[in-house]
């Protein structure tokens, strides 16, 4: 059996070659120097890798834009004057511009939590050529360690983008949940237009007994986002996350989550509201390696005009997990018939004695539904916006916080305003 030939190099992976060489310390780390190597062993992912079918990089990314410049004194008085009027999340805020944290712009972190430059560490260890480019591009990011046993107040992470023209951004972020300690994030990503190419990556780590609720979400406009996060849980760790994805043109969300640990716990969420022509795709991966343990995943996506959902999700459980439970659920609706949705999930499971099970639906909404709500006055626009409001709350009655599932509400209603405008127009 021969080897396939090596595809030819291409502009943006040419380019992305130079930026590496020139970025300052990242050829003489050796653990950036070996990401871009990964890297560049793959090449960007093409309809040929499994895991990206849905999403051809190599196609898509003509070429790498110019590194965004880290943030200078005037670039931080501009960024404070913005984030003055974004409403918070959290009580406490970090905030990195182009990936770079700002301790200028960000408070004290709350008691129980330390602050660290963020190393491109093992806990990355995921064959990915994307999450490979960003952790070898990076500049130092933080890391936010929460201490055994500690329960501090919920921590706001603000990734901002400062430039103008076509940049790309690499931002790193860790967070180490000590055991029996409790935190919450939420990470927002703002700034951004349409020819900005982001690239993020999160590493969470939670140690026995420990519990995290994280909250991604894309509020702006990239041109491309790329967004990773590697997760792991040890015995009795829980996670619970949830995605709002309202912005980007191209948007890549990939999770690759492992329960390493007996009876740990994760849920996976989200809501993808996608509009024009837009693209968006969740790809996951939770990997079962202890028994006992829980996984739950439920996403739910909008899709109007000629955008283009993805969701794809695979839960592994290994030999030896035995008395694992796994539900994996994906819904979307069309409200158009340029609309589309790729849904694929799957299950591997090699260990006799578990619960597991996945199901995904796509349609549109239902007639009888909308013409109910007409006949009791209801215009078609509010009438179909009423139906969609209920249909993305249910995803985001996963989020416990109140007050941050009511701020996300907020914005889902946005979008459905904008787009009932637009749809009159």
């Amino acid at each position: 059996m021969t080897a396939a030939p090596a595809l030819p190099r291409t502009a943006a992976e040419l380019g992305l070659a130079e930026q590496f060489r020139a970025a300052p310390g990242a050829a003489a780390s050796s653990a950036r120097a070996a990401a871009f190597h990964r890297f560049e062993s793959a090449g960007l992912p093409t309809r040929r890798v499994e895991s990206w079918h849905y999403t051809d990089l190599r196609v898509a990314l003509a070429k790498a834009a110019p590194l965004a410049a880290p943030p200078d004194e005037a670039t931080i008085a501009a960024a404070k004057d913005r984030l003055a009027t974004l409403p918070r999340l959290a009580p406490a805020r970090l905030v990195l511009i182009n990936g770079v944290f700002v301790a200028a712009l960000s408070d004290p972190p709350p008691a129980g939590v330390t602050l660290a430059p963020a190393a491109a560490s093992a806990t990355f260890s995921v064959d990915d050529p994307m999450l490979a480019l960003a952790l070898a591009l990076a500049p130092a990011g933080v890391a936010a360690i929460v201490a055994p046993g500690a329960k501090p107040s919920p921590i706001e992470v603000v990734h901002c983008f400062a430039g103008e023209g076509p940049r790309s951004v690499y931002s790193r972020l860790v967070i180490d949940v000590g055991a029996a300690a409790s935190a919450a994030f939420v990470e927002r990503f703002v700034g951004a237009g349409t020819e900005t190419q982001r690239h993020a990556s999160t590493a969470i780590d939670v140690a026995a007994g420990g519990a995290l609720a994280h909250v991604a979400a894309i509020e702006d406009e990239p041109g491309l986002h790329v967004e990773s996060e590697v997760v792991r849980l040890a015995e009795g760790a829980a996670l619970d996350a949830f995605a709002f994805v309202a912005g980007g043109a191209l948007v890549r969300r990939q999770i690759f989550a492992r329960l390493v640990g007996e009876r740990a716990r994760i849920g996976l969420a989200g809501l993808g509201l996608l509009d024009g022509r837009r693209h968006a795709d969740t790809t996951l991966e939770v990997v079962h390696a202890a028994p006992r343990g829980e996984s739950r995943e439920f996403y739910r996506h909008i899709v109007a005009d000629e955008a283009n959902g993805v969701f794809q999700g695979k839960v592994i459980v290994q030999p030896g997990a035995q008395k694992t439970d796994g539900a994996m659920k994906s819904q979307a609706i069309l409200l158009s018939p340029e609309a589309t949705m790729n849904a694929k999930p799957e299950l591997e499971i090699f260990a006799d004695d578990v619960v597991c099970g996945h199901g995904a639906t796509i349609g549109a909404l239902d007639p009888e539904q909308l013409f109910y709500l007409q006949a009791r006055g209801l215009p078609p626009a509010e009438a179909e916006a009423m139906l969609l409001e209920a249909f993305g709350a249910e995803a985001i009655s996963r989020v416990a916080d109140a007050e941050l599932a009511e701020a996300l509400l907020a914005l889902m209603r946005d979008w459905l305003a904008r787009r009932g405008r637009g749809s009159r127009s």
